[in-house]
């Protein structure tokens, strides 16, 4: 099943006479369960449509279909709706709460969106799949950065996303931690059938996705996307 279809986005900043073209014209399908590596240079425009995809920025044109909703026209208020329900995001810098153990950090995304419900026996099985069930009650500096990336882990599948977004999500990490959350990365795409994009630096990590897209000078280079 098609979870995502990006179609011609191509994104500009700054004013006439002094833009910038982050990215020019990208296309490519994404099914679910994919496991999907986003690579190039710096500056190749890769985290700029990571954005675009997660709706934390709008594309100057181009259309961006997940779930067969058409974000690059909903308005600001549908649109933070759409990504609290739709969209999970981890970030190199964990971005936890750190007046919030570590079970309330997970829930949040939950509870602020669905208000009481909270599917309480699925948050548990992801906390103890992710080895974290003992630390549920700890705050994010009594943790590692392994630990803590973890949490951010299970927060970002705590609603279910269409799609997860990661964003060198290894990149503050040792290489032992490294190889511990790609193998917790893998195994959340098998058993929940969950669909990932990643950006990363490492062609290693790289290699062991499901699919390459690769991305230079804002341009998707031909015979890498294999959709």
């Amino acid at each position: 099943m098609e979870v995502l279809q990006v179609t011609n986005i191509s994104k500009q900043y700054g004013e006439k006479g002094n833009t910038v073209e982050a990215l020019k014209n990208v296309s490519f399908r994404v099914e679910q369960g994919e496991f999907i590596a986003v690579v190039g240079t710096s500056g190749s425009g890769k985290s700029t449509m990571l954005n675009l995809i997660g709706g934390l920025d709008t594309p100057t044109q181009g259309a961006i279909i997940i779930r067969k909703r058409n974000i690059s026209g909903l308005k600001r208020k549908e649109l933070a709706v759409f990504r609290r329900r739709n969209i999970g995001f981890v970030f190199q810098n964990y971005s936890l709460m750190p007046v919030l153990n570590v079970y309330d950090n997970i829930a949040l995304p939950v509870t602020f969106d669905k208000g009481k419900y909270v599917d309480h026996p699925y948050l548990e099985e992801l906390l103890r799949e992710l080895g974290l069930w003992d630390k549920r009650k700890r705050f994010p500096s009594e943790l590692s950065g392994g630990q803590q990336q973890r949490v951010a882990l299970a927060r970002a599948l705590a609603n279910k996303p269409a799609i997860l977004l990661a964003d060198e999500p290894t990149g503050n990490l040792d290489s032992r931690t490294t190889v511990e959350v790609m193998g917790l990365l893998k195994n959340s795409c098998r058993k929940y059938s969950q669909t990932i994009l990643m950006v990363t630096h490492n062609e290693s990590l790289a290699a062991n996705c499901d699919r390459i897209l690769h991305i230079e000078d804002g341009m998707l280079l031909a015979g890498r996307e294999g959709a």
